[in-house]
């Protein structure tokens, strides 16, 4: 897997969420699905618990993948 590059606004987002770096290293791998967004970004969604899903928005180069935000998703 790529390094993953974690800005202090995605860290602050994953400790007021809950949500761990090993969760987005997990939906980065198994997303249910992916989808483009806007500017070049990425949404990967996916199930890191039961009946719990994760958002993480991200962009990619060769050789990293900045997270920019995550949330959970019902």
């Amino acid at each position: 897997m790529k390094k993953i590059i974690y800005p202090e606004y995605a860290k602050k987002r994953m400790k007021q969420r809950g949500i761990s770096g090993l969760d987005i290293e997990h939906i980065l791998e198994f997303p249910t699905y992916v989808k483009k967004s806007f500017e070049g970004r990425k949404e990967a969604v996916g199930e890191v618990r039961k009946n719990q899903f994760i958002k993480v928005v991200y962009t990619e180069t060769e050789s990293y993948i900045k997270i920019i935000t995550v949330k959970h998703r019902l």
